[in-house]
């Protein structure tokens, strides 16, 4: 099993959201934990190992680092301008 750890900048993104979206956004966060790579998952950057899952309208930028079983979770953001500022 993963450990899942926040940037700052995924944190504050979170904890702005209403209540429905917090509570979608943590349950596709935690199924990362038992599966880093699940169906749908992209490979958007190789060379830092940053990968995308979808939530609805949101977009969870995460890197896995499989040596230590640790998922960062680096950016969430809407679909329009997420992967500006990758």
């Amino acid at each position: 099993m993963y450990s899942i750890e926040f940037k700052p900048r995924a944190s504050k993104f979170i904890e702005a959201q209403p209540e429905k979206i917090k509570r979608q956004l943590f349950a596709h966060i935690e199924a990362l934990a038992l599966n880093p790579r699940p169906a749908g998952c992209k490979l958007l950057y190789a060379d830092e190992k940053l990968y995308r899952i979808r939530s609805g309208n949101y977009r969870i930028i995460y890197q896995i680092q499989d040596k230590i079983l640790l998922v960062v979770v680096v950016k969430i953001g809407d679909r329009k301008n997420i992967y500006r500022h990758l």
